[in-house]
């Protein structure tokens, strides 16, 4: 089985959400690895918010057919981090659904919006 998710997202809306939280919210949406790189980015760094807000949604679309009693998820369950050849990668932080083979994710943003795909293929 396949599934796929999408997001895309007004960068304007996720720059307000981080200039009005509090570090501790922050951390309930983005993983201290997450605020580190965004907050290196400088003028860019909401950019790299607004594409990681919307990549968890892109995620939580595209695993909604696998959710249930047995397995939940939360805002910082999922890590989107960069390797080192700047490709992203997703990375489960407290445990990764079982029947999960493989997931890809393409990220791309520009002055005014982010976008996320995702698709999984599932055992």
């Amino acid at each position: 089985m396949v599934t796929c998710g999408t997001d895309i997202i007004e960068i304007k809306r996720v720059e307000n959400l981080v200039v009005s939280s509090t570090e501790n919210t922050l951390h309930k949406i983005f993983s201290v690895n997450e605020v580190k790189y965004c907050e290196s980015k400088g003028k860019m760094k909401y950019q790299h918010y607004a594409v990681r807000f919307s990549a968890k949604e892109a995620i939580f679309k595209a695993i909604s057919a696998k959710l249930n009693d047995k397995f939940e998820i939360s805002w910082n369950d999922v890590e989107v981090i960069n390797e080192e050849n700047g490709r992203p990668q997703v990375i489960f932080l407290n445990h990764k659904p079982i029947e999960l083979e493989n997931i890809d994710i393409s990220l791309s943003h520009c002055k005014e919006y982010a976008i996320a795909m995702v698709v999984i293929n599932w055992k």
